[in-house]
Formats: structure tokens, sequence, C-alpha cells
């Protein structure tokens, strides 16, 4: 995981699993999944050296030829971005549908509304969703804050390399194409 991901995930309020995004708690380490890191061998991508999967991650940081091959994919899959910023839409801020608080990130506007507005039985159209290209911004959740705990959890741009405008069959054409190439 990167920095930003893993800051995201160890928040002290809420510390969530990187992967699954359930909450963390104190545990035991997993020493049988440690002995298997540092005795698996891969194979670097990039200048197809051999090593043991606990030091992929220092030679990865330093291997152009990996770095190369990283762009190689992510410039397969992703578009110019748009020039127009007049129609491209807001996904980093959203007003509340409640009350007339604004400039709410995703996580802070879930935290407003189940501090501000957790009885509250109106129905009201996601601001999420209604920004994203799938949602509907007529559709009115019957249940807004089962909705925002559900599907909210996690914001999409921490976590998940968007292209909102990329076609969804050519990014998994180009997925499909890396997986065969990387066996």
């Amino acid at each position: 995981f990167c920095t930003p991901c893993l800051q995201e995930c160890l928040k002290p309020k809420k510390p969530v699993c990187g992967v699954c995004r359930s909450t963390l708690s104190p545990g035991t380490r997993a020493l049988d999944l440690e002995k298997q890191i540092e005795t698996t061998e891969t194979t670097c991508n990039g200048c197809n050296k051999k090593m043991y999967l606990s030091k992929m991650r220092s030679h990865a940081a330093s291997c152009s030829k990996y770095q190369n091959y990283i762009m190689e994919g992510v410039k397969a899959v992703t578009k110019e971005p748009l020039h127009n910023s007049r129609n491209f839409p807001n996904r980093f801020t959203f007003p509340c549908p409640y009350c007339s608080e604004k400039n709410f990130d995703q996580e802070g506007l879930v935290e407003h509304c189940k501090t501000l507005h957790s009885m509250d039985a109106k129905q009201v159209v996601c601001p999420i969703c209604a920004s994203m290209p799938w949602g509907d911004p007529n559709y009115r959740s019957a249940n807004f804050m089962e909705h925002l705990q559900r599907r909210h959890r996690f914001s999409y741009d921490t976590f998940v390399v968007c292209d909102y405008d990329a076609d969804e069959d050519d990014m998994m054409a180009q997925v499909l194409i890396r997986s065969l190439r990387d066996k």
C-alpha cells in the first residue's frame, strides 16, 4: 500500500484493514504469514531479477525497469484528462442533503450526518452517488443513514485509482492482458 492509503486506513478514530475495510482490533502478529513472505521467491516484472517477497518493495522503489513497467500499465488504462473543467463534476466535496451545510469530503459528510441527522427519516438524494457517472440525481434513498454506512464507508478516490471517463470494457481488457503477461 502507498503511504496515503495506509494513513487513511490507520486513522486513530477508526483504523480499518487496507484490503476489506473491516475494523482493526488489537491482536497478535501473523508470524506464519511473515515467514511465508520471507521465504517465497518472486521475479521482478521489470528486470526479471529473482528475490524474496520481503525484498520486493525496496527493489521496486529503485528498479527503473519496474517503474517503467508500471507506467506502461497506467498509460494503457487511462485517458487524457478533461480540458473543460466546467463540465467536470465535483466528486470531492458534497452538500448535506438535510441542511444547508456544504463542502464536506465523503468522510466528513458521513460523520456530519451520523452526528446531526441520525434520526431524520426524510428521503433524500445521496450527493456522493449523484456525482458519479452511474448515479441517479433523482433517486431518493429510503434509508439514507443506512446507505451512507453501507455504501460510503470509504472514499473511492482514496482507495481506487478512478478514471470515471474510461470505458469499463477497455479497462477490463487491459487488466486481463496485463495479468496474462505477468504470469
